[in-house]
Order: structure tokens, then sequence, then C-alpha cells
């Protein structure tokens, strides 16, 4: 599913009863995928109960391998988003 599909189907749900537009979902949107990528910017930890977590996780810095020329690249330090999925939504996909 692609963002323009979300904000279709929440569009088509809420307009019905709020009356809420298009552009309206697509700000609501992007404010809570911009709140979202604020708070991993600030370290913290986003907690959505039902759905599940994001949080970062930290890579030490390591050797690789260039594999088109064999050579050894040092790999820097870094820190990667992680989601790890809640229990109800974890058990919804596992009955389907």
């Amino acid at each position: 599913m692609t963002k323009s599909v979300l904000i279709e189907k929440i569009t088509e749900k809420v307009s019905r009863d709020i009356g809420i537009t298009k552009k309206q979902t697509e700000i609501v949107i992007e404010t809570v995928f911009e709140s979202i990528k604020d708070a991993l910017i600030k370290g913290e930890k986003v907690e959505i109960r039902g759905f599940g977590n994001f949080k970062l996780r930290s890579r030490r810095a390591r050797k690789a391998r260039n594999p088109k020329t064999g050579e050894s690249v040092e790999v820097p330090p870094k820190k990667v988003p992680y989601f790890k999925v809640g229990k109800e939504l974890r058990e919804m996909i596992n009955k389907a």
C-alpha cells in the first residue's frame, strides 16, 4: 500500500462522517509521519498501542568488502530505524 492509497482509504472512510477533504487527510497523514520522523531523530521511541513501536538501533563500525573490487572498506557506526510489531497486530496477521 502506498501513501496515496492510504490517503484515499482514510478520506473515503471519514469524509462521510465528518466531511474531511482529501487535502485535509493528506495534511493529517503527513503530520503523523513527520512527527514519527522527528521523534526518531531526537532518539525517542514512538509507541502506537496495538500496532507497534518505532525506535533506533545502533550499529557498530565494521569492516566490509566491496563486492566489485574485493577491497576492504571501513563502514562507520550508524543508527537505523527499527519497527517492532505489536502483539495485537501480530496475532491478527497470524490468524489470516
